[in-house]
């Protein structure tokens, strides 16, 4: 049997042989917002009043170059296309900034909650600290439970009193 000259499989479908046309998504909204962002701008609009005013000009006072008469038709025309381009991309520019938004208060929200946290545990082990402080034997307790034995025991004298005492018995001519 002769072998097919195509070399294609007669079991498989054909890959389609359309154009495709595919877009980053990303990128067509990033040149969105520049687009956006730049029709805010006193730039922009300082060139369109240049480019209105040019425009009107040249159609009143060339003659020979009347390219759009009075009514100005062209120009109305011009500033529908671009008000038609123009609102969309605002829009989806406004649009990718709130999911921005979105997602940065989704973060602020996840900190705080963990900000709460810390402080709540914080919170507890103080108070945990501040309790088991409270059962230590301090400094000044241990000085009075001591001065309270040394009375209670006879014949047991704090430093201070053995001090006083020498120095009482210390003839100051002995010096």
């Amino acid at each position: 049997m002769p072998e097919l000259l195509t070399h294609r499989r007669l079991d498989q479908p054909r890959p389609p042989h359309r154009l495709t046309v595919s877009f980053d998504p990303e990128l067509f909204g990033q040149i969105s917002e520049r687009i956006a962002r730049f029709l805010g701008t006193g730039k922009f609009l300082f060139w369109m009043t240049v480019l209105v005013i040019s425009w009107i000009a040249v159609n009143l006072f060339a003659v020979g170059l009347r390219w759009d008469p009075y009514p100005f038709i062209l120009l109305n025309l011009a500033f529908s296309t671009q008000a038609s381009y123009a609102a969309p991309l605002i829009l989806l520019a406004q649009n990718r900034q709130d999911d921005r938004d979105r997602v940065a208060l989704e973060e602020d929200r996840a900190r705080a909650a963990q900000t709460k946290a810390d402080t709540d545990y914080l919170a507890r082990e103080l108070a945990a600290l501040r309790l088991a402080i409270g059962e230590v034997a301090t400094r000044d307790y241990l000085r009075g439970e001591l001065d309270r034995l040394r009375e209670e025991l006879p014949g047991l004298r704090s430093p201070a009193e053995k001090r006083r005492a020498r120095s009482a018995t210390r003839d100051p001519d002995d010096d």
